[in-house]
């Protein structure tokens, strides 16, 4: 089985498939040491190489297809690296060694909902391709009334400034006054579609969540921040969908099938305050810090005043007096020179004793006893030469000589 060159090289991880092109076409890529050329197909048994160096590749059909959802929350761009250093989609998502995820489709910073992610190049662009007419659908809150004018216009058609553009379906599903939401369903990925149709009725939308892409259905259990890995039916449903043959080895096995299932019974908890949200913290606090200032400021110099000195904490404390008497450490007794004398007196008293002890006395058995501590030995005349002979039984004690 082969497969093109630029599209393995796109699915390593060096680069999209344009650039893949351009480096191919500029002599950098060499199969089984030949130059090769854009367009060339690569076989699994080839030898591939970029500027000298191999790269490691496995042929589509080899690689185990997954699929995962992501609920994108406010806040967070549709992209791998941003210079203005906001968070990403991928940021939250499972490494893949050897591999990468493929975004399938995109949603604006304020939009939230399902984003679908895999490591199959070619199930991402057949989803995204207009040409298979992928639903995808939406629900959304409008500030405005829809009036059934309007909503024929925008489900016949309405002109765009990249082309017509219309809602393949229409409902209202909730709200009051001019906050109402409706359930929209579009066969295109074009860049905001949704909210620039609305906008040519002048109508402005407040909130946008993407429920359903194709035949995957954003989760209940699902929480905002949170992804979920689709199993083996579910993966194979979308990839019928777009005319493709299942692979083997799809789907969820051991500790991924078992996360699933307590995810499904347990629920994690939603990630919250997304980037957005964070600054509008940020924008609030700061407004709110001058004011804060001033109000210390003002109660700073209220608590100045002589008359409410007596309030501090630190006031409150009883002023010490000359009379230290009633002090835990004035209670002890006062040492005086008898004492003194009278405890030296008592170590030379307990030296005596011991060197009195320390000389040989009899016991009551007759056994000449060495009271020494550094001796440590014992004079037994009774046991003989013998120093194994088995000793008498302690306790025994009758006050004279056994003959």
């Amino acid at each position: 089985m082969s497969e093109k060159l630029q599209k393995v090289l796109a699915r390593v991880g060096l680069g999209s498939r344009r650039y893949m092109e351009e480096v191919i076409a500029a002599g950098r890529v060499s199969i089984n040491g030949r130059v090769a050329q854009v367009g060339e197909r690569i076989e699994p048994t080839d030898e591939l190489r970029i500027d000298g160096r191999k790269v490691q590749f496995q042929i589509e059909d080899e690689i185990r297809r997954r699929v995962i959802i992501y609920y994108k929350p406010e806040g967070e761009i549709c992209s791998r690296n941003d210079p203005e250093s906001r968070p990403t989609v991928f940021e939250q998502l499972p490494s893949i060694p050897g591999d990468r995820w493929v975004m399938v489709g995109r949603l604006d910073i304020n939009s939230t909902g399902l984003l679908l992610f895999t490591n199959d190049g070619e199930l991402a662009n057949r989803l995204m391709h207009p040409s298979n007419e992928i639903e995808r659908e939406y629900a959304v809150r409008v500030m405005g009334e829809v009036t059934p004018q309007i909503k024929k216009n925008m489900t016949e058609g309405v002109v765009l400034d990249d082309g017509p553009a219309k809602f393949e379906s229409f409902s209202e599903i909730g709200g009051e006054g001019i906050n109402r939401w409706y359930q929209v369903v579009v066969k295109e990925g074009r860049n905001r579609e949704v909210r620039r149709i609305f906008e040519s009725q002048g109508l402005k939308v407040s909130r946008l969540l993407r429920t359903r892409y194709g035949t995957v259905i954003l989760p209940r259990e699902l929480r905002t921040g949170r992804w979920i890995e689709l199993d083996k039916n579910d993966i194979d449903n979308l990839t019928k969908s777009v005319e493709l043959k299942p692979r083997q080895g799809t789907g969820l096995f051991g500790m991924a099938k078992r996360r699933n299932e307590r995810m499904q019974d347990k629920p994690l908890a939603a990630r919250r305050g997304g980037y957005l949200r964070q600054q509008r913290r940020d924008s609030e606090g700061e407004a709110q810090q001058p004011e804060q200032r001033r109000d210390q400021r003002q109660t700073g110099t209220e608590n100045a005043r002589p008359d409410q000195r007596s309030d501090n904490r630190f006031n409150n404390r009883p002023v010490r007096t000359e009379s230290t008497g009633d002090n835990r450490f004035n209670n002890r007794p006062v040492r005086t020179e008898s004492t003194g004398d009278k405890r030296f007196n008592s170590r030379n008293d307990r030296s005596e004793q011991r060197t009195d002890r320390s000389e040989p006395r009899n016991d009551n058995r007759g056994n000449r006893v060495n009271n020494d501590r550094n001796a440590n030995t014992m004079a037994n005349e009774n046991r003989g030469e013998n120093k194994f002979a088995p000793r008498k039984p302690f306790g025994i004690n009758k006050g004279f000589k056994k003959f």
